[in-house]
């Protein structure tokens, strides 16, 4: 690395033109091609799947997108005349409109069940065309709001019309502001506050134009962007700041400022090559539950941590080598002109003592920690994964609206009814149809069910089942999985009739299962993973085994955090995100491969300045002291602007980010805080040398990866610390 970092510094400026260029080329091209986001199938195999597949076999106008007109009269029925003129006139302007293949009018002789009981709300379905365009859709809303008066209220909804919230651009740069603060707060030097925050920058700017031109290559959902910006900010300020912070010691060691890059380079820029990788690694990990979209947020994050991290060991030795010194504050720069003496003197500060005591009382500090970590993560056991329902949107979005107008005239259920694909292909099947409608709305959790008109010769059918639960509701997931176990297969016996449960709402609730079916084997197989690639780089058995165990406690964390202010619903409406519901499907699988990657930066971070100090001495009380008390201020700092990032996507308005800012900024916390400076040295410390033992022939076996560096020696004389009394017992 050294090399790398010496000719990135003599050749400074070449190396940012080259990055500001590289920027610039792809924002135009981005210019030029546009983005291609849209939306892969989750699941072929799923019973939703089948339904949808075969309504588009049959050509039947349920199997494209379809959306709802809602209205309400503020000053009588929705049928008087002023009313019905108006919204008629918009439906029939609706229904020649390019791209809707169907309008199911109110109005309509056999629509009456389509306006309230009070009359003051009713509805219309909107049936595309299914490769309708977006601007064939923007122009039914044109069409569809355009009667919208004082007294009539219009909403529309429904997966055609739904419209995500947009990032909240202040939000966000609020994160990158307090990450500023905290890293000018604690190393009082204007530069070390800047770099890291100037190379994350520029490093997610450039992944998120080559994001964009990714998606016309492979399917990336819209989210893709705002996930990788909050990872991409994240780790890279966090590396950035590794790099620097070990510069800044060489440099008031007595390092000249290109030797000092190189050194930074050749140890911190190591572990920052690494933790890269444990985090790519765990994120393309998600390609093995072969989800479309889950696979594009995978592979977008993955390219943006990568771009972060070549940002970190090119831009910034770059950068520093114009800075020079200014990288200290005026008074480190005052010191370093003094004495030779006095450089790396001084008393032990709060981490040296915070390590000392933790080397004293490992047993009790380590069970204090482990039980506060337990408790947690115990929300976790009562984890739901679904889908938000439209009741969860802020009360200015017309979806919002228009779903509080349904739930209020028609009932929460009708937000989103089941669609039921029926394949009948005899005239004995067409009446056990007919006799299904009628058992269906008997059925407990049934508000209503009816079937759209067969023609003749047709062999698939619709039936429309209404609950009485919102669509986010559990009590609707248990009846989706009632009518698939128990109603269906009685009506279909003894008949060749086939009905399947789609929908949007029971596509998600599939979506769900699939991802929690998965969910067990994706966490041992990226604990495995991590497992031998710090076996690798630490020559150790019993450190990987830690961290493995305890990433995936970190990762029980984070998802006891979003159960408790998503799930159970404590602090949510606070923070402007809804009500209480389940949790987005795919956000645990992305906190699993976001979480671990992280949790094991840090571990790269604390264990390998551990082993460095391992490799110089072979004292291991000493290595694992020192390496907490010299990577203790600079995680914790690292953890604080992660927070501060992370937190600040939870105010961005979209629900979904919000659950992942609100699951990483708690797990980040509490590992770097609990895990990382009292649970591992603790366990370290009782472990001894067995901390670094390795079988013989697994150790020739393994290819040698030297992630602390050449062991040189130190290059800064750590201030000494008073080792702890044990008053006769022994230490291990």
């Amino acid at each position: 690395m050294s090399p790398l970092a010496r000719w990135c510094h003599r050749h400074r400026l070449v190396v940012v033109l080259t990055w500001v260029g590289l920027l610039l080329a792809l924002g135009a091209a981005v210019g030029a091609a546009g983005n291609d986001f849209g939306n892969s199938p989750i699941s072929q195999n799923t019973d939703s799947a089948k339904a949808t597949a075969l309504l588009q076999r049959s050509s039947n106008s349920a199997a494209g997108r379809s959306g709802r007109v809602v209205w309400q009269s503020t000053d009588g029925r929705v049928t008087g005349p002023a009313a019905e003129r108006a919204m008629t006139e918009a439906l029939e302007h609706i229904a020649d409109a390019p791209g809707v293949a169907a309008v199911t009018s109110p109005y309509a002789p056999d629509g009456r069940a389509q306006v309230s009981r009070d009359g003051g709300t009713a509805y219309a379905t909107v049936a595309f065309d299914e490769n309708v365009s977006d601007a064939q859709i923007d122009r039914v809303k044109e069409l569809a709001t355009a009667p919208e008066s004082a007294s009539l209220r219009i909403a529309l909804n429904g997966q055609a019309f739904t419209v995500n919230p947009e990032p909240n651009a202040v939000a966000d740069a609020m994160g990158i502001v307090l990450a500023f603060v905290v890293l000018l707060f604690v190393f009082r030097a204007v530069w070390v506050a800047a770099l890291p925050i100037i190379t994350a920058v520029v490093g997610v700017g450039t992944s998120a134009v080559t994001v964009i031109l990714l998606s016309h290559v492979i399917t990336l959902s819209d989210t893709t962007l705002t996930l990788g910006s909050l990872i991409g900010l994240g780790v890279g300020i966090d590396y950035a700041l590794f790099i620097v912070n070990r510069q800044r010691a060489h440099l008031t060691a007595g390092l000249g400022v290109a030797e000092a890059t190189a050194k930074a380079l050749d140890t911190s820029g190591r572990a920052v090559l690494f933790a890269g990788l444990t985090v790519v690694v765990a994120l393309l990990g998600m390609l093995t539950l072969d989800v479309g979209i889950i696979n594009g947020m995978a592979v977008g994050a993955a390219v943006t941590v990568v771009l972060t991290v070549l940002a970190a060991v090119t831009l910034l030795p770059a950068l520093l080598g114009m800075i020079g010194t200014r990288v200290l504050s005026r008074s480190e720069r005052r010191e370093q002109a003094g004495p030779a003496a006095r450089r790396g003197s001084g008393r032990p500060g709060l981490w040296d003592r915070w390590a000392a005591r933790v080397q004293a009382h490992p047993r009790a500090l380590g069970l204090v920690a482990l039980a506060v970590l337990a408790a947690l993560a115990f929300p976790t056991l009562s984890l739901r994964l679904g889908a938000s329902d439209d009741g969860n949107l802020p009360t200015t979005s017309t979806n919002r609206q228009a779903y509080d107008m349904i739930a209020d005239g028609f009932g929460p259920g009708f937000n989103g009814p089941l669609v039921l694909a029926v394949q009948a292909p005899t005239a004995a099947d067409r009446t056990a149809a007919t006799r299904l409608v009628t058992d269906l709305a008997r059925v407990d959790g049934v508000a209503g069910a009816h079937a759209a008109p067969m023609k003749e010769g047709q062999t698939v059918g619709v039936i429309s089942v209404v609950p009485t639960t919102s669509p986010q509701s559990a009590a609707t997931s248990d009846l989706i999985h009632h009518l698939r176990a128990d109603v269906l297969p009685r009506a279909e016996r003894g008949t060749s009739m086939k009905v399947y449960v789609g929908g949007v709402t029971a596509s998600n609730d599939d979506f769900a299962s699939v991802l929690m079916g998965k969910l067990p084997l994706f966490v041992l197989v990226i604990a495995a993973l991590g497992f031998l690639l710090l076996t690798v780089a630490f020559r150790s058995l019993l450190i990987p085994a830690v961290g493995a165990v305890l990433n995936i406690l970190s990762i029980g964390v984070a998802f006891g955090a979003i159960v408790v202010v998503f799930q159970y619903g404590f602090g949510a409406g606070l923070l402007g995100l809804g009500s209480a519901g389940p949790i987005e499907s795919f956000v645990p699988i992305l906190v699993v491969g976001i979480m671990f990657g992280l949790s094991m930066d840090y571990q790269v971070f604390l264990v390998s300045r551990m082993r460095e100090e391992w490799a110089h001495t072979g004292d291991s009380r000493r290595a694992v002291r020192v390496g907490q008390a010299e990577t203790g201020k600079v995680i914790a700092v690292a953890a604080t602007i992660m927070v501060c990032v992370f937190g600040s996507f939870v105010f961005g308005g979209m629900r979904v980010i919000s659950e992942f800012g609100v699951s990483l900024a708690v797990a980040v916390a509490v590992d770097a805080l609990l895990i990382r400076m009292v649970v591992v040295p603790a366990l370290m410390h009782l472990c001894g040398r067995a901390n670094w033992w390795l079988p013989r022939r697994l150790d020739k076996a393994l290819p040698r990866v030297s992630v602390e560096g050449p062991a040189d020696g130190p290059t800064q004389p750590h201030p000494p610390v008073r080792e702890p009394q044990t008053a006769g017992r022994r230490v291990f």
